[in-house]
């Protein structure tokens, strides 16, 4: 309960079990919470980084190196630790990769700021000076920038292959990486603009990772309604249907007085026939294949069969969404109004066996903007993960078409970024230039985190590094560290290259995540819900009060 006193006489401000935490104490402990955060997935980053298992409280287990994927995980309680992860979650957003970049270089901003503080420099002043040096970083990492295009093919796959190593991929990273490039080539649009969501990712228990394939079409999570329907259907004609095939409830009760079972009868027939004029009404149209998102009636199902048309039904608009744009079919809302015009085309629609259940091909498309991607691998963790590496290649693969710039990886681009803001800082005068060589030295945590994770030693790395890029060759500024040998190489041509924007990106949300932190000098905290549920603060009982083990 926090209170000030006036002659002598308490003035209570705060509700009862309130606490306030004011200057240097506040300041200390978000910046140690937050970095607490940062070191917790520094040791994922990199081809060398190491995984994390997370489990929950319901005992599920997840075994990854995705840095979002562990900040989402790890039940944090503390409120700057949770802006941390709100950097990681706008990485993931914006860009899919480099989510673990930005959180690490948070931490470093974070730990260079506290040295300032110590040496009684403003908290606005180092914000300031971040806030410039973020701009002026941006600015070189334009000039660093290379240009790529969609017929680079071979480049393209290099950004795959980058964001995908350390998260187990490595055994197939060419044949996904092929997977990846192919599957963005084919959803690209007029613009050069890429929605990954138009990529229908289906993981499979079973096989290798080398097995997963590219269905140049869409794979349906459905199987046929009826037996009798076929199997294998060519050249098909494909009607999209989003309106029930039975015959809909009145929307207020009615009741029906039958007083002769021939009334009942012709009840019964005329029911029949409307169900059968509907079946009659998609045959018209030559359709072939129904994909329908409402129910169908079981009598419309044995008419469908015996028409021969093959169906699925209860399919998830966002699958029917895809499948008009994979086959150019259009969604229609009413059988009366279904044309032959509204049909779409496939080559091939089969309903096969995958590990223990069976899923609906939609292949040989002629020109599909929505295609599908099965991944396989020996144990659910395996797939889990390699969903994850995926994702993130495709975004990058994404947003590298639409930008069409590229840096070079391995660290490198820190460095030279490191060198460029040091001169930068020393042309800008008062504190705010300490603040600036702060930001500076913290780039170089991510070729030093690379070094450490890859068992190398940090310190001779960057001596290194530094030497290369002080040098007088013109390609200094691209080398960065091999993991693999512990040299110092040129990252362009070894094809460790990553799109200009999650350069861009994580710099922007680290900084403005430190900038943030950084400004708090007063952290005032309402007390716990008491009494409720379970024990103290409404927890379940004999958990008693956890707040402070959230991290």
């Amino acid at each position: 309960m926090a209170q000030q006193t006036q002659g002598g006489q308490p003035i209570i401000i705060l509700k009862e079990g309130s606490s306030r935490t004011r200057g240097r104490d506040a300041q200390g402990m978000n910046l140690m919470a937050a970095r607490a955060v940062a070191e917790a997935v520094r040791t994922t980053l990199g081809p060398k980084g190491m995984d994390k298992m997370l489990v929950d409280s319901l005992g599920d287990v997840v075994i990854t190196n995705d840095g979002v994927t562990i900040l989402k995980e790890m039940d944090i309680e503390h409120p700057a630790a949770k802006m941390i992860v709100e950097i990681a979650k706008t990485q993931d957003d914006e860009v899919g990769d480099g989510t673990t970049t930005a959180v690490v270089l948070a931490g470093e901003l974070l730990k260079r700021s506290e040295n300032l503080l110590d040496q009684d420099v403003h908290p606005t002043v180092i914000a300031a000076g971040y806030r410039e040096a973020a701009s002026k970083a941006r600015e070189i990492l334009d000039s660093l920038a290379y240009p790529v295009t969609l017929k680079d093919e071979g480049l393209l796959k290099k950004f795959a292959i980058t964001a995908m190593s350390g998260k187990g991929a490595e055994a197939a990273g060419e044949k996904l990486a092929d997977l990846c490039v192919r599957s963005i080539k084919a959803v690209v649009d007029e613009d050069g603009k890429v929605d990954v969501d138009d990529i229908k990712v289906e993981k499979k228990v079973g096989g290798t990772i080398g097995d997963s394939e590219l269905i140049q079409g869409l794979v349906i999570d459905k199987e046929r309604i009826h037996p009798n329907m076929p199997k294998t259907v060519k050249n098909a004609k494909i009607a999209l249907l989003d309106t029930p095939l039975e015959i809909e409830k009145t929307e207020i009760d009615a009741k029906i007085e039958i007083t002769s079972p021939d009334q009942l009868q012709s009840f019964l027939d005329q029911e029949e026939k409307m169900l059968k004029t509907m079946v009659d009404k998609i045959k018209a149209t030559g359709a072939n294949v129904v994909f329908c998102q409402k129910g169908v009636d079981d009598l419309v199902q044995h008419y469908l069969a015996k028409n021969g048309i093959m169906a699925a039904r209860r399919v998830k608009e966002s699958d029917l969404k895809k499948l008009a744009k994979a086959t150019g079919a259009k969604v229609s809302n009413s059988i009366d109004e279904l044309a032959k015009d509204d049909l779409g085309v496939a080559g091939l629609v089969e309903e096969r066996k995958i590990g223990d259940e069976n899923m609906i091909f939609v292949e040989q498309c002629k020109d599909p903007k929505a295609v599908s991607l099965i991944l396989k691998g020996g144990t659910e963790h395996v797939v889990d993960e390699l969903e994850r590496a995926v994702h993130d290649a495709l975004r990058v693969v994404g947003v590298v078409v639409e930008d069409k710039k590229y840096v070079a990886g391995g660290g490198s681009t820190e460095v030279e970024l490191a060198l460029r803001l040091k001169e930068f800082a020393s042309t800008v005068g008062g504190r705010e230039q300490l603040a600036i060589e702060a930001f500076a030295e913290s780039m170089e945590i991510i070729p030093r985190t690379l070094a450490e994770n890859a068992g190398l030693d940090p310190i001779d790395t960057l001596v290194d590094l530094r030497s290369k890029h002080e040098g007088k060759n013109k390609d200094g500024k691209n080398f960065g560290i091999n993991v693999f040998t512990g040299e110092a190489v040129d990252m362009k041509k070894e094809g460790v290259v990553e799109p200009l924007r999650v350069k861009t990106q994580a710099i922007s949300g680290a900084s403005e995540a430190a900038v943030m932190i950084l400004r708090i000098d007063d952290v005032i905290a309402a007390s716990k819900l008491s009494g409720g549920r379970g024990g103290p603060g409404g927890m379940p009982p004999g958990m008693g009060d956890m707040g402070d083990m959230g991290m």
